[in-house]
């Protein structure tokens, strides 16, 4: 993998992960945030769960869609 194909690749948010992301959480916090306003979080296949529920938890996911279905948009 050559360095600009590296640099377009996205990366698991998980800490100390260095994957590629397949996953786009994404979210907001209702307490800090607009509405409308939506952050990402991405993530590999063995880090999406983790991420999910961290996030499920405190209220702030949104949607979980393919990371390649995100640059899209």
């Amino acid at each position: 993998m050559g360095d600009e194909e590296r640099a377009e690749t996205a990366i698991c948010s998980r800490r100390d992960c260095r994957e590629a992301a397949v996953w786009a959480l994404v979210w907001n916090n209702p307490k800090v945030h607009t509405p409308d306003r939506r952050k990402v979080w991405t993530a590999c296949d063995e880090h999406r769960a983790y991420l999910t529920n961290f996030l499920e938890l405190r209220g702030f996911l949104r949607e979980t869609v393919p990371v390649d279905e995100l640059e899209e948009r």
